[in-house]
């Protein structure tokens, strides 16, 4: 199946590893022109050059802490140095600290907000300008299953997170007449040092595949490949909609 995202220019932030990471490869897959972006210098050099050779394309890769307003101005201000517009805005970042309310200082959710929220809306900003102009775009916000069903513990990506898709859903409104479709994908439990580090300091989260009709985590690419199909040509007609990945794990009906 043609996708119909050949030479279309995707940034997938924090994409240096875990979900991000699979993001960028199958966007590259199937033959987008892929920006990456990571704090860890070494470790998004490492997945550049993973990108770059199985699949024999060019990949930008930018340095860069996403939360921190400065950074991300010049993360923004290289890519559009390079490119005139973003086709696809993959929004993405680490999880917050876990933690029940009453552990957690106002500090905690200062920084939680300029992670989840804050990053989200400064990219999407800086995107719209290109995409209203083409007539095309495609914004995907991964967050987590925790905005339809919150996890216990985690209590800040539970709220804040709820958040940005109420921004989504707004946005799908206001963009739609410029052929601009925005979506959120939320991750289940995953197989990535995300939860590999939740299950080393809670080991209670490892009992959650009990909860999973499938039984088992899902994988990153998986993943990945139900992000790049709604970043496609094929999903023109979703726009607004919240689609898990979780392998059925969250239990509401609508």
């Amino acid at each position: 199946m043609d996708l119909g995202i050949k030479n279309k220019v995707a940034f997938i932030a924090a994409s240096s590893d875990g979900l991000g990471k699979a993001v960028a490869m199958e966007l590259a897959k199937e033959g987008a022109t892929v920006i990456i972006n990571g704090r860890n210098k070494e470790k998004l050099e490492q997945t550049k050059q993973v990108i770059e050779q199985e699949y024999n394309t060019s990949v930008l890769a930018i340095s860069g802490d996403l939360a921190d307003e400065k950074e991300r101005a010049s993360v923004l201000k290289t890519i559009f140095s390079n490119y005139d517009t973003i086709d696809i805005l993959v929004t993405n970042t680490g999880g917050p600290p876990s933690g029940k309310f009453e552990d957690l200082s106002m500090e905690d959710w200062d920084k939680t907000y300029k992670l989840l929220l804050a990053s989200t809306v400064s990219l999407i900003k800086a995107s719209i300008p290109g995409m209203k102009k083409q007539q095309w775009g495609r914004i995907i916000a991964i967050t987590s299953q925790a905005v339809k069903q919150p996890v216990d513990n985690l209590i800040l990506s539970n709220s804040i997170r709820a958040s940005v898709v109420g921004l989504i859903k707004t946005l799908a409104n206001e963009l739609g007449e410029y052929n601009i479709t925005v979506n959120n994908v939320m991750p289940g439990y995953t197989k990535t040092n995300r939860l590999l580090s939740l299950i080393k300091s809670n080991p209670s989260f490892a009992s959650a595949v009990d909860e999973i009709p499938l039984k088992r985590f899902g994988n990153p690419e998986e993943f990945a490949a139900a992000v790049t199909f709604i970043a496609s040509e094929r999903a023109s007609y979703i726009t607004g909609t919240s689609l898990a990945v979780d392998g059925g794990w969250i239990k509401n009906i609508l």
